[in-house]
């Protein structure tokens, strides 16, 4: 079968490999209908992750929409021509971790997620012809036909990571919001937190017309890329700060912004994911102004699945207004440099086997 596989930083593409087969009872065979690229994954592109990607080998993507080719002996939620999607972490849904709800942790599959590598789980990836899940019951959903295949996608991430987002900035009405990083996740979490009463709701990002999608939303859009963006930006809290900052980037310089720009007392909700192992952090100036930080990169998806399924059923979130451009698979490698490099207005990328 046709599969995106790693071959070093910069170079993900199509290639065949053996056919995806079922080794146990709790797995079923899923073949793929529809994938997409994560704000996640291009990490892996740009060569962050390259220490734990087996190169030629290891194979990438963790978002899905599918139709259930086969089921294991103990699988009893799902049937053969199910319509499916799931988690991109790999949860058993009956350990400790999992019944606690942090399903990223769960100590049946050691944290395993799809599409990324040896260390962890070196679980199949999404960008695939077909592919296996394991531990089926534990974290994949059963998805309505009424559900556009592009909506269906961002219920295995993005959505879910919007919903935890605006639960851990719990935006109080009135109050005045900072969202760093508008792509596809950056506006799902706008979407919601827009819902949420907020005061003044600034979005700060480099990117032209990702500002202008928020714009258009109601959001106050200020470019980083201009040497006045943080005066501008305190400049609508009459420079004390903001209450609520979220950050949806992952990097080093990113969370550095949500330090900056909260006042004292205020909460960062950090859900981008951090590749740095380090990151410079004034702990006597957090601790002095009474910050509160959640960092919440590697997210516990799977219970949120249901929320972020109903919030597309009735209309209040619409997905598939993100999705900017449409690639087969054996196109990978030019969706992957499309969406990485920002190229055409690139916002989600649906890709099709």
């Amino acid at each position: 079968m046709k599969a995106a596989i790693y071959f070093g930083a910069g170079d993900i593409r199509c290639t065949d490999i053996a056919d995806a087969r079922m080794q146990a009872d709790h797995e079923i065979l899923v073949q793929v209908t529809g994938t997409s690229i994560c704000g996640s994954d291009l990490h892996l592109y740009r060569g962050a992750l390259d220490a734990i990607m087996e190169k030629g080998k290891s194979q990438t993507g963790h978002e899905l929409i599918g139709e259930v080719v086969a089921v294991g002996k103990a699988v009893t939620r799902f049937k053969r021509k199910d319509r499916i999607s799931m988690g991109y972490s790999v949860s058993c849904g009956h350990c400790f971790m999992c019944e606690a709800g942090q399903t990223a942790h769960c100590e049946t599959t050691h944290s395993a997620v799809y599409g990324f590598g040896v260390p962890f789980g070196n679980i199949n990836g999404t960008h695939a012809e077909a592919l296996v899940i394991p531990y089926a019951e534990g974290h994949a959903m059963r998805i309505p036909d009424g559900i556009s295949d592009e909506a269906a996608v961002t219920l295995s991430c993005n959505l879910p990571s919007a919903i935890i987002a605006n639960r851990l900035a719990n935006i109080g009405i009135g109050e005045t919001v900072a969202l760093i990083g508008c792509g596809p996740t950056g506006l799902m979490t706008l979407d919601i937190a827009l819902q949420r009463g907020p005061g003044r709701l600034v979005v700060l990002d480099k990117l032209a017309y990702r500002l202008d999608i928020a714009r258009r939303k109601g959001a106050i859009g200020i470019n980083t890329g201009d040497e006045d963006w943080k005066e501008r930006a305190l400049a609508e809290t009459s420079g004390r700060g903001f209450d609520k900052v979220i950050e949806v980037v992952g990097l080093q310089e990113s969370l550095q912004m949500s330090l900056d720009l909260v006042r004292a007392g205020g909460t960062v909700a950090a859900i981008g994911v951090f590749c740095d192992s380090t990151f410079n952090l004034d702990l006597a100036n957090v601790f002095l102004r009474n910050i509160s930080l959640h960092m919440n990169g590697f997210a516990s998806v799977q219970p949120f699945m249901a929320e972020a399924l109903g919030l597309i059923e009735s209309g209040a979130i619409q997905p598939e207004s993100y999705f900017s451009h449409s690639f087969p698979l054996t196109r990978i490698d030019e969706a992957f440099r499309t969406f990485y490099e920002k190229q055409d207005s690139a916002m989600k990328m649906l890709i099709r086997p």
